[in-house]
């Protein structure tokens, strides 16, 4: 069975003073009993993920230390961009590629996210691969060919034991920051696709392998609902786990 993971992203919001005083805070909310249920990794911002590593090593919590983006290149002249070796050399574990809000502001393409999944892996990282279709492409019926195109994609060229070891979080863009929610069903078909499609590609014992998340305005309320989904492993949580009682609740699967 696949154990849940639970990501909390935590975009551009916490410098490190505010980082380190709200891992402290999560760490009392969720302890090794609750690890024992689900996975959890944080991912602070660039500026913020020392001093998150420093507490989480020092206190020895059982979380997982994530970034939120890197490059696909090693070292070069790419100003303000980062290395996967320097997230690799902090003992980052996930990377977010494909964010949502690095496709549609930043101008990422399904080729940049590829190439991303590959660098994170050549690292010994596991990537957290996100797809998702906007409001428009939704009522248009068009989800399906959205994301399973960014899936596909996105795995191109890798072998099946690197798609059986990463993660996919599908997150509909209209659902991230709104307060508006797939329901559990609709958000079950999406992955349930999703997985029918690393399948596909990669071979039936790598699709029950990789873990697929949900992400979009995931609260401790839907939680639960949400994870009882045979095909959702997980989430990717964007606002709600800046605040450690609500990602506790969402860490403890809205127990």
């Amino acid at each position: 069975m696949r154990k849940p993971l639970i990501s909390g992203n935590w975009k551009m919001n916490l410098n490190h003073f505010e980082a380190i005083q709200t891992v402290q805070k999560l760490a009392y909310l969720v302890g090794k009993e609750e690890l024992n249920v689900a996975d959890v990794s944080i991912h602070p911002p660039f500026t913020d993920i020392r001093s998150v590593q420093t507490v989480i090593d020092s206190d020895k919590l059982g979380y997982a230390l994530g970034a939120q983006h890197c490059h696909w290149e090693d070292k070069g002249a790419f100003t303000g961009e980062v290395s996967p070796i320097f997230l690799a050399k902090l003992g980052v574990q996930y990377v977010i590629a494909g964010h949502s809000e690095r496709r549609e502001l930043f101008g990422e393409t399904d080729e940049t996210v590829n190439k991303k999944v590959a660098a994170i892996l050549q690292q010994g990282m596991t990537p957290i691969m996100c797809v998702g279709e906007t409001l428009q492409e939704r009522e248009a019926g068009e989800t399906e060919a959205k994301v399973l195109g960014q899936v596909r994609a996105g795995l191109a060229n890798r072998k099946p034991a690197q798609v059986a070891s990463l993660v996919i979080a599908y997150e509909p863009i209209w659902a991230i920051g709104t307060g508006r929610n797939a329901t559990a069903d609709d958000a079950q078909q999406v992955c349930a696709a999703i997985r029918r499609c690393v399948a596909e590609l990669s071979g039936a014992e790598a699709a029950a392998s990789v873990r697929v998340q949900y992400g979009g305005s995931v609260k401790a309320g839907t939680i639960a609902e949400l994870i009882a989904q045979p095909d959702i492993d997980g989430a990717l949580v964007g606002g709600a786990s800046l605040d450690p009682d609500e990602f506790a609740r969402i860490c403890k699967l809205g127990a």
